[in-house]
């Protein structure tokens, strides 16, 4: 196999109740061939068996397990895209928020071995609260001093497979054929889901578009109460995931690709902003333009910009507090 084929792909908490139905999807992609997995010993379930069980499926991604921080560095050495969605699931009653102070910790040390052993990979993050986590990571690489925009973003396509779910519900049409743009961040206000902007069109009744828009923002819990404690939305957020990688893998191999992403593409004054991005060999290329709103969004926007700000601000900050303490 020639360098220019290899395309090894690192998941970080491949133990947790989304690594590992998303580690099955990613052994399945046939532009992968290698496939790192990686947790920690207090895990559940041992990665070393999700390693082992993934491998016997017959497909070219060779699979190896990573155990503990002392083999994380191994783990993303040499990787062309990292994906990292460990962390605490979220519980009933706890927002994205509460998750915070645990899950910015684990972050910060996971970003400061990657800043340093591989700096150049596509950085992709799933951890919650994203919408916080993603510009601490930032911080993290310009610290270290191999920041690059085109090579961070937070995965936020979740947000999009429900739009498109619950919008091919209310029109009728067929869900494989329907796309909705979703903006701003990842958390209940900050996701906007432009149904102005979906395809093919169909015109809504505002009663139904506030309906959606709300549908969008709350469907976690919905999950989350359905599953009385047992964790929270894994299967559809593997899903989703596993699409948003095989689109920055196509991007990096050369075709010219687009979706949602939460990207260091500035937007009303937010640094950090999801939306329609382009994918290209040096990862994340640009963004499309958001206009054209309905009045019905334009009202949201607002609301959705404010809080994206506010959640960034809580990455810069506390990446900013841990950098004293580091020196």
């Amino acid at each position: 196999m020639t360098a220019e084929n290899n395309m090894k792909v690192t998941l970080i908490g491949a133990s947790g109740a989304i690594g590992k139905p998303l580690s099955m999807l990613l052994k399945i992609n046939p532009l992968i061939t290698e496939l790192a997995l990686y947790d920690v010993h207090q895990a559940r379930i041992p990665v070393a068996g999700i390693a082992a069980d993934d491998s016997h499926i017959n497909t070219p991604a060779k699979v190896k397990a990573y155990v503990d921080p002392e083999q994380l560095p191994e783990a993303v050495t040499g990787s062309s895209v990292i994906v990292v969605c460990a962390g605490i699931a979220q519980k009933p009653g706890m927002s994205r928020e509460d998750l915070f102070g645990i899950d910015a910790g684990i972050m910060r040390d996971i970003a400061r071995t990657c800043a340093k052993y591989a700096p150049k990979a596509m950085m992709c993050i799933m951890s919650n609260p994203e919408t916080s986590l993603v510009p601490l990571t930032a911080e993290i690489y310009k610290e270290a001093g191999v920041y690059d925009r085109k090579k961070l973003l937070g995965i936020t396509t979740l947000d999009v497979t429900r739009a498109r779910t619950f919008y091919a519900d209310a029109t009728g049409l067929n869900v494989e054929e329907v796309d909705v743009p979703v903006v701003g961040g990842h958390g209940g206000c900050a996701i906007l889901a432009l149904f102005s902007h979906a395809s093919p069109y169909v015109k809504l009744d505002d009663k139904t578009i506030e309906s959606l828009d709300q549908h969008v923002q709350t469907a976690v819990t919905e999950v989350v109460d359905a599953l009385a404690g047992a964790g929270s939305a894994s299967l559809s957020m593997a899903y989703s995931a596993a699409e948003l990688v095989d689109v920055v893998i196509r991007g990096l191999k050369g075709q010219n690709t687009s979706a949602c992403a939460y990207v260091n593409w500035p937007y009303q004054g937010c640094d950090f902003f999801a939306q329609v991005t382009d994918f290209g060999t040096d990862g994340i290329e640009g963004v499309h333009n958001i206009d054209n709103l309905s009045p019905f969004e334009e009202k949201r926007m607002t609301e959705t910009v404010e809080k994206v700000k506010e959640d960034v601000k809580k990455g810069v900050d506390y990446a900013q507090s841990q950098q004293q303490q580091h020196q």
